[in-house]
């Protein structure tokens, strides 16, 4: 007689109305990658690390994600062009095309969770068409053990077939034949017709945005944050290259995580994920060491070109600028081992001000804090985009709208709220331009980025003279160990004055501007954290 498997629930997928299906269960990273590279679906780099490409998608489509909307959905989230509404009826007939599809197939589905402390774990049943998409589901989600999946049952679902093209999408109230939705009464997630990675890893951060501080009291944020050796920890918030991986990556802390977290009522620090997704453009060993010592067997890498040699050339952007890796967080050294840590003592905002007027260090009252998160800006620099040749201001609410279901507002308001509870210094820091905008200034210095950071970490700031800026109303010090004085104050390094003046009110306007649309949910303290000039060069009364 045959012996039975050792985890006896995984018979098959019948219940989700999958028919005819070979499942691989939980298969391993290696097996994987062996399965990927015999059917031809991707190549082993020199160090023997698997690499695809992701076809004709090789970012997320925000403008084919929808939410479903029903009971649950229609009045708590915030219905805008990043949130939008797909109906159950719709939902469910895509459900049953995606499943439709996958019967008859050979698939391959995980078991894993998401939330790294006990109490808030969420566990996670993927099925993908394709064996590297589960791979990335193994790298990113965290991995139970043996015990664990043995009598599994998944709080969340994921279907994930890139393979189908809806051929009728206004039919089915979407936009084109690619799509992700999630449905948040059936706690379904549905991914078609792209095979970027992303999806998968951004859908299910979206549904904890929504769920954990609607039913938990948790708040959600895109950010990474780490460690110090007595227990204090720093989370940094930023939108893609203000230096949120980078400078989260100190060899005298322990990484918490370099993506997705949440902030519990009684002030733990948990990663949502148990691996990291980075970019590797232009990547090297010196300037990211524990990315590139990370790309190793088990990772994944994603739309890469290789050199003759058959290494990876990580200069080579002919496919895509967001060439990326995911690997589990593991193949780190200096991780904290539980994943969560108590006692957030500092929150920094990371932008990259391409017009060099914001200081490069600031300290944020409560309401600038609350201001600033609700803004989540920074700005495009020329040539990260076609059209772009000068710097344009970018402003993704809670550095992440994307990703939020709900009001940023509310994200705001529970952020200043945390931090007063917990007594944080929040901080505002500038990675941008100095002494002039982009094409006239220089990028500020990582080494000094570094030292501001280190020297609040270490609390060098905390017995220091501020001035205020009369334009941003931000609070800049006089000293900070380490940096040069004089490019504390961003006016003093430009040489015409004037020239700052009006390039700043500029950027002030901008933020006035973008703000509107939050206004009328926002209390007059968190208004008031705004620049203290408005569109008309007048300044705020409470200046």
């Amino acid at each position: 007689m045959k012996k039975a498997s050792k985890i006896k629930t995984h018979t098959g997928l019948e219940q989700y109305g999958l028919k005819n299906v070979k499942v691989n269960w939980n298969l391993s990273p290696s097996k994987l990658q062996q399965i990927t590279v015999e059917k031809g679906m991707g190549r082993e780099t020199v160090n023997g690390t698997l690499a695809i490409n992701t076809g004709k998608f090789t970012g997320r489509s925000p403008q084919d994600r929808f939410l479903v909307k029903d009971d649950y959905t229609a009045n708590k989230v915030w219905w805008s062009k990043t949130n939008k509404p797909v109906s159950s009826e719709n939902f469910e007939k895509l459900k049953k095309e995606i499943i439709n599809y996958l019967s008859g197939k050979e698939i391959y589905a995980r078991d894993g969770y998401v939330c790294a402390e006990p109490e808030y774990r969420t566990k996670i049943r993927s099925i993908t068409e394709l064996p590297w998409s589960n791979l990335f589901v193994y790298n990113m989600f965290l991995r139970p053990g043996e015990k664990e999946l043995e009598n599994f049952k998944e709080d969340w679902l994921v279907l994930c077939a890139p393979g189908y093209v809806c051929p009728d999408p206004k039919a089915h109230g979407i936009r084109q034949g690619n799509f992700s939705i999630i449905n948040f009464t059936q706690k379904i997630a549905l991914v078609a017709g792209s095979a970027y990675t992303g999806e998968i890893k951004k859908g299910i951060f979206a549904a904890l945005n929504m769920i954990l501080p609607a039913e938990k009291n948790v708040l959600p944020m895109h950010c990474s944050a780490n460690v110090g050796k007595y227990g204090d920890t720093a989370i940094f918030f930023g939108l893609s290259g203000t230096g949120k991986t980078t400078l989260s990556a100190d060899p005298s802390r322990k990484l918490i995580g370099d993506d997705e977290h949440g902030w519990t009522a009684d002030n733990t620090i948990f990663n949502f994920e148990g691996g990291c997704y980075a970019k590797v453009i232009d990547l090297t060993e010196e300037k990211e060491p524990d990315i590139f010592r990370a790309i190793k067997p088990g990772a994944l890498l994603e739309n890469v070109i290789f050199k003759d040699n058959g290494e990876v050339d990580y200069k080579d952007s002919s496919i895509t600028q967001n060439t990326r890796v995911s690997y589990p967080i593991y193949h780190i050294d200096n991780i904290q081992e539980t994943l969560y840590a108590d006692n957030p003592k500092n929150i920094f905002f990371l932008t990259c001000d391409a017009f060099g007027v914001l200081p490069p260090v600031s300290k944020l009252t409560p309401g600038q804090a609350a201001y600033h998160f609700i803004s989540g800006y920074t700005a495009k620099v020329a040539g990260t985009e076609a059209g772009i040749t000068e710097p344009v201001p970018s402003f993704s609410a809670c550095f992440g709208e994307p990703f939020m279901p709900l009001h940023p507002a509310v994200y705001g308001e529970m952020l200043s709220k945390k931090m007063q509870e917990a007594g944080v210094n929040v901080w505002l820091i500038n990675t941008g331009w100095s002494a002039g905008p982009y094409g006239v200034g220089s990028r500020i210095k990582l080494k000094y980025t570094r030292a501001m950071i280190t020297g609040i970490l270490n609390g060098d700031l905390d017995n220091v003279d501020y001035e205020q800026n009369f334009i941003f109303g931000l609070y800049m010090p006089k000293y900070c160990p380490g940096v040069p004085s004089e490019i504390l104050d961003p006016m003093n390094t430009w040489l015409q004055k004037g020239a700052y003046i009006g390039k700043a009110i500029q950027l002030a306007h901008s933020f006035h501007l973008n703000f509107e649309k939050f206004a009328s949910q926002a209390s007059e303290q968190i208004i008031e954290g705004g620049p203290l000039i408005d569109e008309h060069h007048h300044l705020h009364e409470h200046f």
